[in-house]
């Protein structure tokens, strides 16, 4: 999977599900996408976007070569957006406000990949979920030629040996089934998430980053409701 900002719990749910997670990496970045962004609720109504400027020469090159302009400035300015949590009594602001400050605290390099795993990470840890991730460009698979987009997966589970891979339901019209049962390997989907809960005296929005998720939902409630989807 790409890397994400802050990711919607649907990202959660599939790592949940998944003995081991590939970061790719190693293709075109695609601008102004939820590589770089994510969306919260906005103090009056609706939604807004957080995001993290990255280099205007970013659409160029590969996602894992893409370079934040400014980490700690992206840093104050989502602590600053997400400030109308705690005064709109979201119960679980402090710590979800340390989440945000332990991802950015905990960056090592301006690389954007490097923020949004640590992103995934530091969620993880709190959810109690296992991540168990490499990245792609940094594992040395010999792959063969790639001639559509659903070869990626493929080739990549058959180098590592998976007897079974797992994709978001969005993504089905870009695999061929018939080359997975050639490979032995088992390709399956998940369910859309549909997770509501009480958001105060805001309007509740569908498919926020787990931010907003986690400013109103205890960590054994979000990870009981994942732990609940397992068998689905």
């Amino acid at each position: 999977m790409q890397p994400y900002f802050f990711p919607y719990l649907g990202y959660y749910d599939l790592i949940n599900r998944t003995d081991r997670w590939i970061v790719f990496d190693v293709v075109k970045y695609a601008p102004k996408s939820w590589m770089n962004r994510n969306r919260i609720l906005h103090p009056a109504e609706g939604w807004q976007y957080i995001n993290v400027p990255v280099d205007k020469h970013a659409g160029e090159g590969d996602i894992k070569d893409v370079k934040i302009l400014d980490a700690g400035a992206a840093h104050d300015k989502i602590r600053g957006q997400i400030e109308h949590y705690r005064k709109g009594r979201a119960p679980y602001f402090t710590a979800v406000a340390k989440l945000v400050d332990d991802c950015f605290a905990g960056l090592h390099s301006d690389l954007l990949r490097d923020l949004n795993v640590r992103s995934l990470v530091v969620v993880c840890d709190y959810l109690g979920i296992t991540f168990n991730h490499s990245n792609l460009s940094e594992m040395s698979l010999i792959l063969p030629e790639i001639k559509h987009p659903g070869q990626w997966a493929l080739e990549i589970a058959s180098a590592l040996g998976a007897d079974a891979y797992l994709n978001p339901p969005g993504g089905r019209d870009i695999f061929l089934p018939h080359e997975w049962e050639e490979r032995g390997i088992q390709l399956g989907f998940t369910d859309m998430v549909s997770f509501r809960y009480p958001t105060g005296h805001y309007q509740f929005v569908e498919h926020l980053s787990i931010i907003d998720v986690l400013m109103w939902n205890s960590p054994e409630a979000v990870k009981s409701y994942l732990d609940s989807r397992l068998d689905s």
